[in-house]
């Protein structure tokens, strides 16, 4: 994603990093690049208050701050092979896809 303007840091570098920073996993200088983008960047903004009321919803509804270690681990390991552009057990192939329609 990208609004087509120029920022000092790119829109798919602050949304790779949205959920570190959302969880205060990142560094002053990192959180301060993300907060003056989200400042300039309106599309950015927009995607870091629906991801936040998202995990704010999740917390609601399960009643914990964190997801439990086993969770999480499944969770970044899917993250890590879709950003690597690998398949992940669940998704459509094309066949199946068009198959659904």
């Amino acid at each position: 994603m990208s609004c087509g303007n120029h920022h000092d840091t790119a829109c798919s570098e602050v949304l790779d990093h949205l959920y570190e920073y959302l969880d205060n996993e990142m560094g002053e200088g990192d959180c301060a690049k993300l907060k003056d983008h989200f400042d300039e960047c309106s599309p950015c903004l927009e995607m870091y208050g629906l991801e936040q009321a998202i995990k704010a919803l999740v917390k609601r509804s399960c009643g914990c701050d964190t997801a439990p270690s086993d969770l999480r681990g499944k969770v970044l390991a899917r993250i890590d092979r879709i950003r690597a552009g690998l398949p992940v057990e669940g998704d459509l192939v094309p066949d199946d896809a068009a198959k659904q329609r």
